[in-house]
């Protein structure tokens, strides 16, 4: 039985695990943070299309959908502006006609939850150092044991150790594309209900939801620089600054909002960065999700590009049992039309999600709430142009069943 070492636990990790042990391999997660971290933290995000058909094939679906955001209404409002009510709803279907919207750490906790029972989770390690030496991987941790795998999978996110330890730095593999997002819970100030409500500026957007699990909510900061900031990522007190400086003459609710900032226990922050491997394998050791493609966090489909690839990296190499770098190379092959669509369709939204000009904040709320209101072909057809859409339904999901040697 092949093992199989995996870093990171968020959504890629568990689902390759997953469909490793479904496939009779034997797969380790390492995850930096402890257990407890797994609940209903982080910002919403999105599956779409083969990324809603990955968990339904999982048995996962019901409990994801029971666990939805529940958000229906998102209200745009700008300054001087009325605000205008858009069905989340039908703007979703106008991208795929499979959508869920959930909270990161509550779809984290459901994979989790579906994997634990036989798949070995280290939290709160890391790993040090890999060495392939062709027949498999030796590789030490922080904390536990050495310990020699067949495979090593980097499964652990936008500053992934795996690539930084065998494909080189971050700064040399990072494409900047100007936009930086934060996220953090807060109490629910405005009685949100099942409404976003979500105020356009000038290259910066602030939005807040209801989390209707815990009755609190969650504020989002997205903004956009003609120059690129440096900070450490590790640094939360560096960023929050960050945060304040950029919103605080912001005016509408921001002032409320930003009030909690500073005793967030949750605050995440982020530049909007892509990662532009030409190759996500070398040897025995490959990359999946954002470890080795980011898109763009919030803008490109990148957890349903998590989950999309996780499902066939396994599903290659469970077909490729016997020569497992070989099924690393057919993998790579299988995405990679995917990936480069995830990337364009990235590219052109973060020019045009956040206005750039006063005129872009008058228009925005507008043309929102007249593409929501136009047939599903029509919307389907308006997405397919910004390239998300085409991305999204860029592929087809295989069929791995014969390889299936477990329930």
């Amino acid at each position: 039985m092949a093992r199989v070492l995996i870093s990171g636990a968020s959504v890629a990790g568990p689902v390759l695990a997953y469909w490793l042990r479904r496939f009779g391999f034997e797969p380790t997660v390492v995850e930096r943070t402890p257990a407890l971290r797994h609940g209903l933290g982080g910002h919403a995000v999105d599956l779409f299309g083969s990324g809603v058909e990955v968990v339904r094939r999982m048995g996962l679906w019901a409990q994801i959908h029971e666990a939805r955001t529940r958000t229906t209404i998102m209200t745009l409002e700008r300054r001087g502006g009325r605000p205008v009510d858009v069905n989340v709803d039908r703007l979703s279907a106008g991208i795929s006609d499979q959508h869920v919207e959930i909270l990161r750490g509550e779809l984290t906790k459901i994979l989790y939850d579906a994997t634990r029972a036989d798949v070995e989770y280290l939290f709160g390690d890391s790993i040090a150092t890999v060495h392939d030496d062709g027949s498999g991987v030796d590789v030490t941790f922080d904390h536990a044991a050495p310990r020699r795998f067949d495979l090593v999978i980097g499964a652990d996110g936008l500053h992934s150790t795996v690539r930084r330890l065998v494909f080189g730095p971050e700064e040399g593999l990072r494409r900047p594309l100007g936009g930086y997002l934060a996220v953090y819970s807060l109490p629910d100030l405005f009685d949100l209900g099942n409404r976003m409500l979500v105020h356009i500026d000038v290259n910066r957007i602030v939005s807040t939801y209801g989390v209707h699990q815990t009755g609190e909510a969650r504020a989002a900061f997205l903004f956009r620089k003609p120059e690129e900031l440096r900070f450490d990522h590790r640094d939360q007190e560096q960023q929050r600054q960050i945060v304040e400086a950029e919103f605080r003459d912001c005016g509408w609710r921001v002032p409320q909002l930003l009030e909690h900032l500073a005793t967030a226990d949750d605050f995440y922050f982020d530049a909007i960065n892509q990662i532009t491997l030409d190759s996500w394998c070398r040897g025995r050791v490959g990359l999946v999700g954002d470890a080795g493609f980011s898109p763009g966090p919030a803008i490109g489909g990148g957890t349903s590009l998590a989950a999309v690839t996780a499902y066939v990296l396994a599903g290659e190499l469970a077909s490729a049992r016997n020569d497992l770098p070989a099924g690393l190379r057919s993998y790579e092959q299988r995405i990679s039309r995917y990936v480069d669509l995830s990337r364009a369709a990235a590219v052109k939204t973060m020019r045009s999600v956040i206005p750039g000009s006063r005129t872009a904040v008058r228009l925005v709320p507008w043309a929102t709430a007249t593409l929501v209101k136009l047939p599903a072909s029509i919307q389907k057809l308006a997405w397919s142009q910004n390239g998300l859409g085409k991305a999204l339904g860029a592929l087809q999901l295989p069929d791995y069943s014969p390889h299936l040697t477990s329930r």
